[in-house]
Parts: structure tokens; sequence; C-alpha cells
């Protein structure tokens, strides 16, 4: 009887300290968009991206509008064809048409390939200076709270203030 008592005191000890040193965790939280927004090489990744963007809409717009132009020369002219290049020019157009559908998924595909490319080191950047003040400041986590869903989020432990000035972000 004595033993089960003793083992129950220290199962009981274990849980108690257990739990305290769940409570003893420092927790904070960034927001990681907020914090990428901030930084220099973010708005030089948007200008790049912007500019890419650019340039795929200038070529869709070239193929568009050559499309258009010779839709409006089959419709004028399709009253006098005879049915043999009726067949060869609606082809020719469906073609056309298809060339341009595949460019604006191969378009779509390579943005998103080249975001990622842009933002995949400021990530890494932003997560080490991060982990930095995670360190530095003894957080046993830091939450990003621009996916995290925080329905309470105290502002002591906001790190964002921190972070940007172990990025030297003013």
């Amino acid at each position: 009887m004595k033993n089960m008592l003793r083992s129950l005191v220290a199962l009981f000890a274990i849980l108690v300290l257990a739990g305290s040193s769940v409570n003893a965790q420092k927790l904070g939280y960034v927001d990681l968009q907020e914090l990428m927004q901030l930084m220099p090489e973010y708005k030089k990744a948007n200008t790049d991206m912007e500019a890419f963007g650019k340039s795929l809409e200038d070529e869709l717009k070239k193929m568009s509008d050559e499309f258009q132009k010779k839709v409006a020369d089959y419709q004028k002219a399709e009253k006098t064809m005879p049915d043999a290049i009726k067949d060869v020019k609606q082809r020719e157009l469906q073609d056309m048409q298809t060339r341009i559908q595949d460019f604006q998924q191969s378009a779509q595909e390579n943005i998103r390939k080249r975001e990622g490319e842009l933002l995949k080191p400021i990530i890494e950047k932003a997560k080490v200076a991060i982990a930095g003040v995670a360190k530095d400041g003894g957080y046993s986590y830091i939450f990003d709270s621009s996916v995290a869903g925080f329905l309470y989020k105290p502002d002591g432990d906001n790190v964002l203030a921190k972070v940007k000035a172990k990025l030297g972000i003013l």
C-alpha cells in the first residue's frame, strides 16, 4: 500500500513538473507576410515579377491580336471562299487558338515557378533572422501569425520589431 502511494505521489510530481515546464516555454509570433513586404529584397523581387509578368502579357496580347486579325480576315472572305479553303482556314484558326491557350497555361506555370525562385531566398533570410531572435530572446516557438489563425495575440509576444532590427529594417 505504501509503495502504491509513493508511486502515485511520484507520478503526480512528474505530471506537475511536466505541466510547469510547458507553461515555462516562451512563445512568440510574427506576421511573415508583413515582414517580407518590409524587406528590400521583396520589393525588388516584386518589381522583377511585375516585369516578367508584363513580358508574358505583352506576348499574349500579340498572339491574341494576330488571332483576332485572322478571324476578321476569314469572316470578310468567308462568303467567297471555296469549301476546301474554308476548312483549311478554320483548322488554322483552331490551331492558333489552341496555341494561345497553351501559352496562357505555360505562362501561369512560369509565373508560379519564377515567384517561388524569387521568394525562396527571401523566406530563408527571414527564417534565419527569426531563428536568431528566438535564440536571443529565449523563445521556444515563434508562430507565423499570417497563417496560424490566431484569435488573440498579446502585443508583448509579437517579435516583428526584433526581427526587423535583426534584418536591419527600420
